[in-house]
């Protein structure tokens, strides 16, 4: 979450007319994050969260990510509800933008979390893979492996200014993904941002998951090597190290509610390196393209170097859990 289009009362309080929630009590922008602007609402002493959708996010996905919400919250799972305008449409035009406002998920992130919470987390990630491979949604991955060598080159000239090997590390990466990808997995619809900040939990207990504006159709066990990137490794920057016993009580979690495949998990390795290398260009993007005067915290780039060094060197799935 972040703010790039800055609201005043009145902006907020006109954008309110388009929905039958009741009257303004407060509102605050959101910094976290770095995709679209978002601001906590409270209307009638109840709690939304308003987003504009600005940058990567296309207007004709809104509906898709409009419909995987609302399947989900309709099917028991843990997520912000979309509300309704008076227009009986989940997506409000605002000064030349789209915006959506969703039901606020009580609890909030934890940076760090528990072998236990990784447990709790890949459960409720096989379930949500379980929910959506029900649904009739199709949305391409944007941000797929088909899209990782035009985006590198976007950046190629200027991302020395990060790290000066790294257009070399990239490159050698980027090879090694193209050439080990695979081709046949399950695939089904996945959130693929599923990151400390999008997980809420209440004290210790699993309540939600939020943000999903890069869910897609993708492999599932591409959204597993997007977790042990997002919440199995310890440390910061260069001192990064993978921590096993999260990685498996992830999988032990995930396998209570579904079996990963023989060909899921031989493919582990590669995926978890292109998911690590996915992750570094698109910071890297954001790093040379920030918006000024945004209210915005930019992510280091430069932690998943070590990242990719483990993917790299590791020789299958044994490593990631056993």
């Amino acid at each position: 979450m972040a703010v790039y289009t800055k609201l005043n009362r009145d902006d907020v309080k006109d954008i309110l007319t388009n929905y039958n929630l009741g009257k303004l009590n407060t509102f605050k922008g959101i910094e976290e994050g770095i995709e679209n602007t978002n601001y906590f609402l409270s209307v009638n002493n109840k709690k939304f969260i308003l987003t504009i959708y600005e940058k990567r996010v296309k207007s004709k996905d809104l509906p898709f990510f409009s419909n995987v919400m609302s399947s989900l919250n309709k099917s028991d799972f843990k997520c912000p509800a979309p509300i309704s305008n008076n227009n009986n449409s989940t997506v409000t035009d605002f000064k030349g933008k789209k915006l959506m406002i969703v039901s606020f998920l009580e609890g909030k992130a934890k940076r760090n979390l528990s072998p236990v919470n990784c447990r709790a987390i890949g459960a409720e990630t096989a379930k949500m893979h379980t929910l959506t491979s029900n649904f009739n949604l199709k949305r391409q991955n944007d941000l797929s492996i088909k899209s990782w060598r035009s985006l590198f080159d976007s950046v190629k000239d200027q991302c020395t200014k990060i790290h000066k090997d790294l257009p070399t590390l990239i490159e050698e990466n980027l090879v090694d993904v193209e050439k080990n990808w695979p081709s046949d997995l399950p695939k089904g619809i996945i959130h693929a941002d599923l990151f400390h900040d999008n997980i809420f939990f209440d004290k210790d207990n699993f309540s939600g998951i939020i943000d999903f504006y890069f869910s897609c159709e993708d492999f599932f066990a591409f959204e597993i090597a997007i977790c042990f990137n997002a919440l199995c490794f310890d440390g910061l920057k260069e001192n990064l190290s993978f921590n096993v016993t999260k990685a498996k009580n992830f999988i032990d979690g995930y396998s209570s509610v579904r079996k990963l495949s023989d060909s899921e998990k031989q493919s582990i390795k590669v995926l978890s390196q292109g998911a690590a290398l996915r992750f570094l260009l698109t910071r890297v993007f954001d790093a040379l393209n920030t918006v000024e005067g945004a209210i915005v915290k930019v992510k280091d780039p430069i932690e998943y170097l070590k990242r990719l060094e483990f993917h790299k060197n590791a020789k299958n799935h044994e490593d990631y859990f056993f």
